[in-house]
């Protein structure tokens, strides 16, 4: 199993970052930080980090699965985090 990311000053950077311009992308990453926000490895931060790099328009498609991850955002802990987004 990997390492919990156990820095609060980096989990919090992270949460502030998934504050978007979308609302639908808003209340995802609300839901996720709620259920997950405690069980994140650094892996997961970041996977989630990539993620938050990508516009409000292109993150909505791949959380809505409108798209799949391509290049480098199609490796496994991309893939496990955005599951864990679509399923919240």
């Amino acid at each position: 199993m990997e390492s919990h990311q156990s820095d609060p000053h980096r989990r919090a950077r992270l949460r502030w970052r998934a504050r978007r311009g979308l609302l639908e992308n808003d209340l995802i990453f609300e839901r996720f930080f709620e259920r997950y926000e405690h069980e994140l490895s650094d892996a997961d931060v970041g996977a989630l980090t990539r993620l938050l790099e990508l516009s409000d328009n292109d993150l909505m498609d791949l959380l809505l699965a409108r798209k799949e991850p391509e290049g480098d955002l199609a490796d496994p802990d991309v893939k496990r985090v955005l599951d864990l987004l679509r399923n919240v």
